[in-house]
């Protein structure tokens, strides 16, 4: 009884478990990995009966190597690899998810932005054929363009003004300077639109637009003498056959004057030369106007211009008592006048706006196109009579 007490008291005395250990080392109990460390612990602790060495960690002999009982518990006790670092699944799914979302957004964009412009096609097709039957029935039984053009420019001026004043479109800050150039084009812009009101006013609608395809030769001519860009042979070759196709229709055209086809060919002249001249006079970037202001100011410029040339050479026959005079319905006649000079801003309007989302070359074929649904749609609604080279000359026109 002695010795037991002095063993378990004398902390010098060092507990004999050599024998018991190594028969554990060499014949060790087969049992699953995951309870061996427990199995030896309750070995320890039944053979210590301390109630210390229960409470001691087995981890903790394992993790100090320079202890002597370490190697005895390499073979017993089971430590699970080290488990790679990962990245959370949750950044891929939210990675993968932001991806799909600026998917979704950049085609809803893109469709947004077709269906926008293919809007905007409709709607400059549609305002200038009914510009062009508005304003035909008007001069038909008012045969004065120079007033009917000013009433034109006076609309696209009140418009103008309510635009910027009600902040649709921001008003821009013009100088001296500037007005100085955009005064050439404003008067140009008044000519062109003068005598395209003439020619609509002595010929069809169908034969003044088959005229004014070729415009295209006016700009390749135009631009050949003031900025010096010679055509090449492909150029000059796609143009013949717009030239013979207005000679052809010229030539059967029932409704043929001269003084509706000189019209009809200064027009042709004065609009690419406005062309010209703002590709020439608005060369600085830095002092340059979007086309939206441009156009609006040129519009505002030619009110101005007209306005008293119009008084002086035709006066003031578009008063309710004028137009009771000849036998005209004021009411009809002001009505149309008034939607004729609306759609005459809005489908200019819409084609500057057309311009700054796509090419000049897109915008070009789409006037040829815009051109030729006015032919058939002024023919059909008119009943104007087409024979069938008249038809052909028309066609090989746009």
């Amino acid at each position: 009884m002695q010795s037991t007490a002095i063993f378990l008291l004398s902390p010098s005395i060092p507990p004999r478990l050599s024998h018991r250990t190594t028969t554990w080392t060499l014949n060790p109990i087969p049992t699953p990995l995951h309870t061996r460390s427990l199995d030896f612990s309750a070995s320890i602790n039944g053979l210590s009966g301390s109630s210390s060495l229960r409470q001691f960690p087995v981890t903790r002999c394992c993790s100090s190597p320079s202890s002597s009982s370490s190697s005895y518990l390499n073979g017993w006790i089971s430590t699970p690899p080290p488990v790679p670092d990962r990245e959370p699944r949750g950044v891929e799914v939210r990675a993968a998810e932001s991806c799909a979302g600026e998917e979704e957004d950049a085609k809803a964009s893109g469709l947004s932005k077709t269906l926008e412009l293919g809007s905007l096609f409709g709607l400059w097709f549609l305002f200038n054929i009914y510009f062009n039957i508005y304003n035909k029935q008007v001069l038909k039984v008012f045969p004065f363009p120079l007033t009917i053009s000013t009433i034109q420019f006076a609309a696209g001026t009140i418009l103008v003004t309510l635009m910027w004043t009600l902040n649709l479109y921001k008003r821009p800050k013009i100088s001296g300077a500037q007005l100085a150039v955009i005064l050439p084009l404003a008067m140009v812009h008044t000519l062109g639109n003068l005598f395209t009101n003439m020619s609509l006013g002595k010929v069809a609608v169908s034969f003044t637009h088959t005229i004014k395809a070729m415009e295209p030769f006016f700009s390749v001519v135009l631009s050949a003498m003031f900025l010096g860009e010679m055509p090449t042979i492909w150029v000059i070759g796609s143009l013949l056959p717009v030239v013979g196709g207005v000679g052809l229709a010229s030539m059967t055209e029932a409704s043929f004057n001269w003084g509706g086809f000189s019209s009809a060919m200064a027009s042709n002249l004065t609009n690419q030369s406005r062309n010209v001249l703002s590709k020439k006079l608005m060369g600085k970037k830095e002092d340059s106007l979007d086309n939206i202001s441009l156009f609006s100011i040129i519009t505002i410029m030619s009110f101005i211009l007209s306005a008293p040339i119009s008084l002086y050479l035709e006066g003031f026959k578009f008063t309710p008592s004028c137009l009771q005079a000849v036998g005209l319905n004021v009411r009809q006649v002001y009505i149309r006048s008034f939607l004729a000079a609306l759609c005459f801003h809005a489908y200019q309007q819409v084609s500057y706006m057309i311009l700054q989302r796509v090419s000049p070359v897109t915008h070009s074929v789409s006037n040829c196109v815009k051109r030729v649904v006015v032919i058939i749609s002024s023919v059909l609604f008119f009943r104007t009579p087409v024979s069938p080279i008249n038809s052909i000359g028309t066609i090989a026109c746009p």
